[in-house]
């Protein structure tokens, strides 16, 4: 089985680091193939952003020559998931989603611990839009710039854990949703502060996207994600999609 694992920014290390996380999750026999988008933002942290970012990723997908079994769109709270799963028929699994779904059957309240406060609106709709906000008890900013992760990785796991803590004692939260793909790898840290169980998104994606191939499921293509109707598309020539 082989997994798309694609990073919603141009950050080669943040993809590095999604990479090695989605492989410690990955059963046997699993390959994980993480691609960069060739244009767009050094940080996914705003709608113009994000909205860009879904070109990208799907236009990476698209340039990707060699067969696959499904895709992970690793970006918190980001656009594109719904034009992935027009493309193709493999499983799309978007980390947000990924993480939240698993987060309700650890515990009756989940809370999302995120980077910039800017942020926390695009999650809160794609959680929405997911129809997965009624058991979110609130979604928190760490404050953090995505690259600040990188950076000082202790500050950042200080300020995830400072808002997962406040989750879990002022907003009732029962699990804690790492809310940023740059995230991946530091949920164990953060279990140690909280007590609380940790999601990491893109773990939680692999497995859901290992367990959907296994089952020989596929995206529905009977309405909404029925594939683009032929038409010309003026001043762009993307790569040929594979169904």
């Amino acid at each position: 089985m082989r997994i798309l694992v694609v990073n919603v920014n141009t950050s080669a290390s943040i993809t590095e680091s999604i990479a090695a996380q989605a492989a410690t999750a990955a059963r046997p026999g699993t390959e994980i193939v993480a691609l960069t988008p060739a244009f767009g933002a050094e940080s996914v942290e705003g709608n113009y952003e994000s909205h860009l970012a879904a070109i990208a990723v799907m236009e990476a997908v698209r340039a990707y020559r060699e067969p696959f079994d499904a895709i992970i769109q690793a970006g918190y709270g980001e656009h594109g998931r719904e034009g992935l799963q027009e493309l193709f028929d493999v499983p799309v699994v978007d980390i947000t989603e990924a993480a939240a779904s698993t987060a309700q059957f650890l515990g009756r309240t989940y809370s999302v611990v995120t980077s910039l406060d800017r942020t926390v609106p695009l999650i809160e709709d794609r959680l929405t839009a997911a129809g997965l906000a009624a058991r979110c008890a609130s979604v928190r900013a760490s404050g953090l710039a995505v690259l600040d992760i990188e950076r000082d990785l202790r500050a950042a796991v200080d300020a995830i854990a400072e808002q997962a803590v406040r989750a879990v004692d002022d907003d009732r939260a029962e699990v804690i949703c790492l809310g940023c793909g740059g995230m991946s790898g530091l949920g164990e840290r953060v279990r140690e502060r909280t007590g609380a169980p940790v999601v990491d998104g893109v773990t939680a994606a692999v497995t859901i996207a290992e367990s959907l191939v296994h089952l020989g499921l596929h995206t529905s293509k009977v309405r909404t994600y029925a594939p683009p109707r032929p038409k010309a598309i003026v001043n762009w020539d993307p790569p040929r999609a594979r169904g």
